[in-house]
């Protein structure tokens, strides 16, 4: 069950950049895409629109002749056009405010998005490590607290309290036949920013956006929505440029009313999507995931995709210390952040935990503590939440420690092997804390700070490697560059962050045909990611590949999934391929057939038909 490390060789490498080089420079014809459309209102769909690319015979059976200039351009050069802009708005940012050089540079690809999604796309899929800090974390969380003045057209759609009984037909309001994936939002709690209400809209625009560049979904076949069920914050409420419904939140029975409307307008339209929760406050986080998750087929990412991006990370931590995977169970783990992220990667962990005790018939009691805001959680708190109940500690076993406990005595006490933060409080690894973790009882801990955005990480890793010590293991959800620590050596940055996970998960499920994502799925695509990197590569600190490579590793956990629903009997297939094709299926043919349903980006003849 635990695999070995993943090869990857120069030739696989090589073969790679000959892929790339094929598509770009490829005198192959692209199959013909069917429009309803002429003139002008292709000019004006970022779907079809290819600026000044349209061949003149296009131009001609389009009834675009006359309305753009009359020199065509290549994507080549339309794309080499785009960067130069791009790359002297950089020039000419230089030494301005960290957030006005973000938000400038989401303002630059935000209009390419609008104007030409095969453009767009293109740009992002080769330039996603500098792209994607940009269209994704942490920017987007800088994009949702301006969205309503940074808003210029809709992307997605919008369900309100107000649209309760009318959402069945709604629903068929999205021109789109066909639609594949869906990220939903309540704004309720974006990334670590707190309630944002209908600007939370960004997050699942730029979580799409990363299912295209990473899984290649077809970008005709997503679908953004916010639901907008009001707002508690009253700053929003009094701003007059604010979007959303100006009331307090939904909350009980009214509120599960509302989702379970859209849920059955979702799925009686697109019976085949699949659907992922994102940015839910942690009450509706878990409750939701739990009323839907056998009916429907859909996920948590901030519960299930964290949780198992993080647990990569915790089983490589033990691999980085020399040890085998099975030591996982002996490890003592610190968790600072009581929410659905810091629970939902609590109980994945304990999840591999008792498979492996099951394996090896060692005790299934984990070494977990789990800190809030009020310090240690025991069993001895009052109105503690059930979802943090099972990783309350009892009295024997916090000998020395009480309810409530400083994060600095849990550390000083437990010596962990790694201390990880999902809090939300930027700074919380103080340098009291870090220097606390010298004393740790491994030769190598780990500290994860995993709050996002970058302002609200626990720690920078400058501090961990300075305090904690130059032989800790690093981990980030936002990216920072590497630590240079003097005489030749770096202290290596690694991003745990959801993108390495999100996109297989999705795009293994749809191309399996699997009705709902089970545990076994989620745990498959966290064992692919921990197997990864070699022996080599996590001895060095280094826990998680570049993002240089995420659709390779979409490919490799995609494929993952998609076995596992195979060998769970939960795959249904997808379009001519059926389930026993599936079933046949080597490993490596999965990893191919995932492969070769990834879309990507090419002008395609356009065809008008009425």
């Amino acid at each position: 069950m635990w695999r070995r490390n993943i090869a990857r060789s120069a030739a696989s490498a090589a073969a790679a950049s000959t892929l790339q080089r094929s598509r770009w420079f490829s005198a192959a014809i692209p199959g013909p895409c069917i429009v309803h459309k002429r003139g002008a209102d292709i000019l004006h769909d970022p779907w079809f629109n290819k600026d000044t690319g349209f061949p003149l015979t296009e131009r001609d059976r389009l009834g675009l002749r006359g309305l753009l200039p009359p020199r065509v351009i290549s994507f080549e050069h339309q794309y080499a056009r785009f960067m130069e802009s791009y790359r002297s708005l950089e020039k000419n940012t230089l030494g301005q405010p960290d957030s006005s050089v973000s938000l400038s540079k989401w303002r630059i690809l935000n209009r390419l998005h609008d104007r030409n999604e095969t453009l767009y796309y293109r740009v992002l899929i080769d330039n996603i490590k500098d792209f994607s800090p940009i269209i994704y974390t942490p920017t987007v969380g800088l994009v949702c607290q301006n969205y309503s003045g940074l808003f210029r057209r809709p992307r997605g759609m919008y369900f309100s309290a107000k649209d309760k009984g009318e959402m069945m037909s709604m629903i068929y309001n999205w021109p789109a036949h066909q639609v594949d994936m869906i990220v939903i939002t309540d704004g309720s709690r974006i990334l670590g920013l707190g309630d944002l209400g209908v600007q939370g809209i960004g997050i699942a625009i730029g979580k799409l956006d990363m299912y295209v560049a990473a899984a290649g979904i077809n970008p005709q076949r997503i679908l953004p929505i916010m639901l907008d069920v009001g707002t508690n914050n009253q700053r929003l409420l009094e701003d007059r440029l604010y979007l959303g419904l100006r009331q307090p939140r939904l909350e009980g029975e009214e509120y599960l009313s509302v989702v379970d409307e859209l849920m059955e307008a979702i799925f009686t339209r697109w019976p085949k999507a699949v659907v992922q929760f994102e940015d839910f406050q942690m009450k509706w986080a878990f409750e939701t995931l739990q009323r839907y998750r056998k009916k429907f087929c859909m996920f948590n990412d901030d519960i299930q995709g964290t949780a198992g991006v993080a647990l990569a990370g915790l089983l490589g931590t033990v691999r980085a210390q020399g040890r085998p995977l099975t030591d996982f169970v002996n490890q003592k783990i610190v968790v600072v952040g009581a929410g659905s992220a810091g629970i939902g990667v609590l109980n994945m962990a304990a999840q591999a935990v008792s498979r492996m005790a099951g394996n090896t018939g060692a005790s299934t009691n984990h070494q977990f503590y789990l800190l809030d805001k009020d310090g240690l959680i025991t069993k001895e708190r009052k109105n503690i939440d059930p979802a943090a109940a099972p990783f309350a500690k009892g009295p024997g076993e916090i000998e020395g420690l009480r309810e409530g406990a400083s994060l600095l005595e849990v550390v000083k006490k437990v010596k962990p092997h790694v201390l990880l933060g999902l809090s939300g409080v930027g700074g919380v690894f103080n340098e009291e804390v870090l220097k606390a973790m010298r004393e740790s009882d491994s030769t190598k801990p780990a500290i994860f700070a995993m709050s996002n955005p970058t302002m609200n990480a626990e720690c920078t890793p400058a501090d961990a490697f300075k305090h904690a010590g130059e032989n800790i293991v690093f981990a980030s959800g936002s990216p920072f560059a590497n630590v240079d620590l003097g005489n030749g050596k770096v202290g290596h940055v690694n991003q745990a962050n959801n993108m390495y996970l999100f996109p297989g998960i999705g795009l293994g499920t749809l191309l399996s045909g699997a009705h709902f994502i089970s545990d076994g799925m989620l745990q498959a695509a966290s064992e692919c990611l921990a197997s990864y990197m070699s022996d080599e590569e996590t001895q060095n600190g280094i826990l998680y590949p570049s993002v240089n490579s995420i659709r390779h590793i979409t490919a490799e956990v995609g494929a993952a999934v998609l076995r596992a629903a195979v060998a769970e009997e939960l795959a249904e297939g997808h379009g001519d391929v059926g389930p026993q094709e599936l079933k046949h299926m080597s490993k490596e043919e999965t990893v191919e057939y995932i492969t070769r349903n990834m879309w990507f980006p090419v002008y395609s003849p356009l065809v008008h038909e009425k």
